[in-house]
């Protein structure tokens, strides 16, 4: 299994319903690992200027399936998507721990 991360860029507001429905569904399917809007936020740099935030991402939802193309398959429903808003799908690497003996 893999994890995967829907960026959703900014789009017209989602009924909460069809997000109710959709996040259901992805909790019924035992691959939901979490998901929230974005609020406010600001960039910040040790040294020197940051760049601006990426004020398009409006929110995101975490899953965990097999590969890519299953990622891709569990768009169908998300309100952003739905929408004909964009999303951004992002591979999460796996986290690295301390070594097993």
């Amino acid at each position: 299994m893999a994890d995967f991360i829907y960026l959703m860029h900014e789009a017209e507001p989602a009924d909460p319903k069809a997000w109710e429905a959709y996040v259901g569904e992805l909790q019924a399917k035992g691959v939901l690992r979490g998901g929230s809007a974005i609020g406010r936020g600001r960039c910040l740099k040790k040294d020197g200027a940051a760049p601006p935030i990426s004020s398009h991402i409006v929110g995101y939802v975490r899953i965990e399936v097999d590969d890519m193309a299953a990622a891709e398959a569990l768009l169908v429903g998300n309100p952003v998507y739905e929408a004909g808003g964009v999303i951004e799908l992002r591979e999460l690497p796996r986290e690295i721990g301390p070594a097993q003996d």
